[in-house]
């Protein structure tokens, strides 16, 4: 017993050593370029993310193209880490549930499963019978939910990747899907996610101290 948690312990160091390494970078490396098999490892981290009934609704679009990339900067705060950075992710939700969209993730699942279960049928069957009748914006809201833990899982896994990346909000969402022509795709943007590397001169938080609330005043236990 005591070999195998020692074992889980020393396991598990590595990603908590990279996370406490990772910060929200404020200026990026511009001469560094993040190499694909990392992007694309970051990729399929937020793509294996759970998501409520298995939906995965929402879409990621990245975004290397510099005259897009400078397009995005002036509604984004001007933040240099979307233009300095290697890749830009843009984490788009659905904007709405629809029957179409449902199905389609339920059909998958069949196809790549090679069966059909009752019970799974039963549960394509309340959500048709509920979410397509939901408004409109409460369905989006749902799935930028959703969206969000895809995210997290990009971070954790860049992090993994010793690839440094700043998750933003700030930005004009409206003027965002306008510039990557989202809404025509039934998207809205969420968040955005610049990957590359740190530049530590200049980035004044690069050698600040990790900052976060002590475990007893975090985490309760019932």
């Amino acid at each position: 017993m005591t070999t195998a948690n020692t074992t889980t312990t020393a396991a598990a160091q590595p990603l908590l050593d990279q996370l406490q390494w990772r910060y929200a970078a404020k200026k990026l490396n511009p001469e560094k370029k993040v190499p694909q098999d990392k992007v694309e490892r970051i990729l399929e981290a937020a793509r294996l993310a759970p998501t409520s009934s298995g939906l995965q609704p929402f879409e990621i679009i990245v975004v290397t193209d510099p005259a897009v990339r400078a397009k995005i900067q002036p509604i984004a705060w001007n933040q240099a880490q979307i233009t300095d950075g290697s890749h830009l992710l843009v984490f788009a939700a659905w904007d709405n549930y629809t029957a179409d969209r449902i199905n389609m993730m339920f059909d998958l699942t069949n196809d790549q499963r090679g069966f059909k279960n009752e019970g799974w049928e039963n549960y394509r069957q309340m959500l048709l019978n509920s979410y397509p009748q939901r408004d409109a914006e409460v369905n989006f809201q749902h799935a930028a939910r959703q969206a969000y833990i895809g995210l997290s899982a990009a971070l954790i896994a860049a992090a993994f990747e010793q690839v440094d990346s700043t998750p933003m909000e700030g930005f004009d969402p409206n003027a965002l899907d306008e510039i990557l022509g989202l809404r025509a795709r039934g998207l809205r943007s969420v968040s955005i996610l610049p990957l590359g590397y740190r530049a530590e001169e200049g980035d004044w938080l690069v050698n600040l101290k990790k900052v976060r609330r002590p475990r007893e005043q975090f985490v309760t236990e019932v």
